[in-house]
């Protein structure tokens, strides 16, 4: 099977943090020996750009069996690409931004796999614009990556003291819908470290060196930061959104609850009091990798040449 996929959200020397989670879920794809996997992507801008990826992709002489767009606004040069069959994976913004939504719901109709990285998220897309098939396909965490380090070493890699208490908001505080001010609120004078253009392969080191991570977004389409943290067997604390509910049921060491000042730095207490605290989450982490969530992309595609 060949696939083609599209997206504006993929690493670059400028801006290596963008859609990480994509490429990772591309390199899961490239190990499956019966998959042929191409990737075309562009640098996210105005209609200039998408103008521009879709004159790219007409003149391609290749077809493909599936053209996958990732992010909503992609699916429209995705569709200027010779294929058998269209898709899409929607990862939030694409439908919580007024102007985007009004974009990327115009295109679905003209879809033949209209996918979403959560239940939550599926759920958002009008009946009448996701006209045929409908899946949940999330990116999945990469367990190669994200795997426990020694949190002194971590701490020494990256040059933090290592005896000090510390937080990790896994997240760029420019964006607000992450809740920067809620992770501060929460840490009080224990530091706070954030992910602000952080090289990606150094957030498995950042997640290890924190006592926890802390997640308390207003909305996710997905929620990879809690997987992340599962994966190394970090605590995380994190607000019901995205796929936070079903990771951490029953986990013991997390918290997954609405934002409550008091209720939060409760369920902090003990990990910031412990020298090295852990958690057992990384089987839980596991069933949610990016080897998983690929064979769940390919099952899909296979779907739609019914075989």
């Amino acid at each position: 099977m060949r696939a083609l996929i599209v997206t504006n959200m993929y690493p670059s020397p400028a801006r290596p943090a963008l859609g990480s989670f994509v490429r990772d879920q591309v390199r899961a794809l490239e190990r499956i020996p019966e998959i042929e996997i191409e990737l075309f992507a562009f640098d996210p801008g105005g209609a200039g750009a998408y103008l521009r990826a879709a004159s790219a992709l007409r003149r391609r002489a290749a077809r493909f069996d599936v053209v996958h767009a990732h992010f909503g606004l992609t699916a429209w040069p995705a569709l200027a690409a010779g294929a058998a069959a269209h898709a899409v994976t929607l990862h939030g913004t694409d439908l919580a931004h007024p102007r985007s939504r009004i974009l990327t719901t115009a295109a679905l109709p003209l879809l033949d796999l209209v996918a979403a990285v959560s239940e939550p998220l599926l759920a958002e897309v009008p009946r009448w614009a996701a006209r045929r098939r409908t899946a949940v396909l999330p990116a999945g965490v990469d367990v190669h990556r994200f795997r426990p380090i020694p949190r002194r070493e971590a701490r020494e890699r990256l040059g933090l003291e290592p005896d000090t208490p510390r937080l990790l908001f896994s997240a760029d505080p420019a964006r607000p819908e992450k809740r920067y001010d809620r992770a501060l609120a929460v840490a009080g004078e224990t530091p706070l470290v954030s992910l602000r253009q952080v090289d990606p392969d150094e957030v498995p080191l950042y997640v290890n060196a924190a006592n926890a991570v802390l997640a308390p977004s207003e909305r996710e389409g997905f929620g990879l930061a809690v997987l992340e943290a599962l994966a190394c067997d970090v605590p995380v604390l994190a607000t019901p959104v995205g796929i936070a509910p079903e990771a951490l049921a029953g986990v013991g060491g997390t918290h997954c609850g609405p934002f409550d000042l008091t209720a939060w730095r409760e369920a902090l207490a003990p990990h910031l009091a412990a020298s090295d605290p852990r958690i057992a989450g990384r089987h839980r982490a596991e069933e949610y990798s990016t080897d998983r969530m690929a064979a769940r992309v390919v099952e899909a595609w296979r779907a739609l040449s019914g075989g």
